[in-house]
């Protein structure tokens, strides 16, 4: 089983991308970040058309997040499903045949100190109590998405420079171990223990991608049951080159289940 994070910044705007790489490498299941437009106008046919059955929770010009499997998708959950939380379109769960799947776009922040700064500490903590929820009663459970957390100097271009920036700062860092801590393991830390791996590049830095300035913040976590499986986890850097790409590259982990 194949499974696949991806932040598309813009399904519209990317689903040639999406729908060249889809076919190309026909995952099994693929976690799709800040789709960027309402359920209304999801490309359903299309995502359907490769093959895919699909869930998504969406609004327009922001956030947005969708689930496409080869297998049904059963149960879904969107959000925390707490009316005290924002519908900020930025959960998406669900069942998927012997795995439950949690899609996340985790708020960037914006900067140190600002009220989304701190919205994003708050909204981890959120996310510890959902992922203790469910890990409760799921053996095999896999955390993916763009979780806009660099957990080391190594996931990161420049750790001295970076060191004060949003995605990188202790606070953040020390949120995402304690998530971790919930049993979970990094899959592609499983296999690659050196740096310079990213999967998202700026556009605003020149050449970023050509210089490999970039970071890691697209994560696919599992449960130990379910990581004893995993048999590979890559950072897929083609769709990075292709015509109009996202920002960010797809992740893809493979199970021996």
């Amino acid at each position: 089983m194949t499974l696949a994070t991806f932040n598309v910044n813009s399904i519209r705007a990317r689903l040639p991308v999406l729908t060249k790489w889809l076919t190309e490498t026909n995952p099994d299941v693929v976690a799709l970040q800040e789709t960027k437009v309402e359920d209304a106008k999801f490309p359903i046919a299309e995502i359907e058309s490769a093959g895919y059955h699909v869930s998504f929770h969406g609004q327009p010009r922001y956030n947005g997040v969708a689930l496409l499997s080869k297998a049904p998708i059963d149960s879904t959950l969107t959000g925390f499903e707490d009316p005290e939380w924002p519908t900020d379109c930025r959960i998406i769960a669900a069942q998927i045949g012997e795995v439950y799947v949690v899609n996340t776009y985790a708020p960037n922040g914006t900067a140190v100190g600002s009220e989304k700064y701190e919205y994003k500490l708050a909204w981890f903590e959120k996310l510890h109590d959902l992922l203790y929820d469910r890990l409760k009663d799921h053996e095999n459970l896999v955390w993916l998405g763009d979780i806009n957390v660099a957990p080391t100097d190594l996931d990161v271009f420049d750790p001295k420079k970076m060191a004060a920036e949003v995605c990188f700062t202790s606070r953040e860092k020390d949120a995402l171990k304690k998530l971790v801590d919930l049993g979970l393991t990094d899959c592609f830390r499983k296999f690659e223990q050196g740096g310079g791996h990213y999967s998202y590049w700026e556009y605003f830095i020149p050449n970023s991608f050509q210089r490999n300035l970039g970071w890691r913040i697209d994560h696919i976590y599992a449960t130990k049951a379910l990581a004893d499986t995993c048999t590979g986890c890559e950072i897929d850097l083609e769709p990075r080159r292709w015509e109009r790409p996202s920002d960010h590259t797809p992740v893809v982990a493979s199970f021996d289940i």
